[in-house]
């Protein structure tokens, strides 16, 4: 029985330790240069599907989401959870009222009387939300969408994944003029929309000590974009 206790004990403690080195893991790792690496290898075992497209109301582009996905034998894990082929679900994006949410390599996009589609990046990127403004179209007939995603391998894991630093981009309902408007190496913290204003807000936390983490000891920059005006430009407020 004392042995058992024991067990129990050094299971506890192992996992404890595990925990508070999966949450102390950095997200950003430093070098000379203090610059995010990018990867631009791809993973030859996973395959790349899409899901059907979407058309946002009020638009004329089709947008399809993009992602990868494996195969496991059936009895394993999937990474999108469960089906009835090899327990794999082949759907890899939630559409919610003009947001489109996952885990995506790409969005593609297509004009509704047009056979060609275009990516919205030529680079890696992982995307974790996709948004389309439509109360600022309504007003303004700037139909603009807003992402976010990461977009390097700024922990140097050789991937790019939720571990890495979040950022925010706009670009266009056709994907055009996609642009990164969080500056880099800062973690975005949230955004919201002020529809009086036509302005989008958001914060972003920069990491002032440089020790790859984004916490209490580190500032927080504030920021908002003029979605009215066909130029986009971050402008910084202060609200303490």
């Amino acid at each position: 029985m004392k042995n058992y206790l024991k067990y129990i004990a050094l299971v506890i403690i192992g996992t404890t330790v595990s925990c508070k080195d999966e949450v102390q893991k950095p997200k950003v790792i430093y070098d000379a240069s203090n610059k995010a690496s990018v990867v631009t290898k791809t993973d030859s075992t996973q395959i790349e599907v899409a899901d059907l497209p979407i058309q946002m109301d009020g638009t004329n582009y089709l947008i399809h989401p993009v992602g990868d996905l494996r195969v496991y034998e059936r009895g394993s894990k999937a990474r999108y959870g469960s089906s009835s082929v090899n327990d794999v679900s082949f759907t890899i994006s939630n559409l919610g009222e003009y947001e489109i949410t996952g885990y995506l390599q790409n969005l593609k996009f297509q004009k509704v009387d047009s056979d060609s589609i275009r990516p919205l990046s030529d680079k890696p990127v992982l995307i974790l939300t996709a948004t389309y403004l439509k109360t600022v179209a309504d007003k303004t007939q700037n139909k603009v969408m807003v992402y976010t995603l990461t977009d390097s391998d700024t922990n140097k894991d050789g991937k790019i994944d939720t571990g890495d630093i979040k950022t925010l981009y706009l670009s266009n309902i056709s994907g055009e003029n996609f642009t990164k408007v969080s500056p880099d190496l800062q973690e975005l913290v949230d955004w919201s929309l002020i529809e009086s204003k036509n302005r989008i807000y958001f914060r972003t936390i920069e990491d002032t000590n440089q020790n790859g983490q984004f916490d209490k000891n580190d500032v927080l920059h504030y920021n908002y974009i003029d979605l009215a005006s066909k130029k986009w430009e971050v402008k910084t407020y202060k609200p303490i």
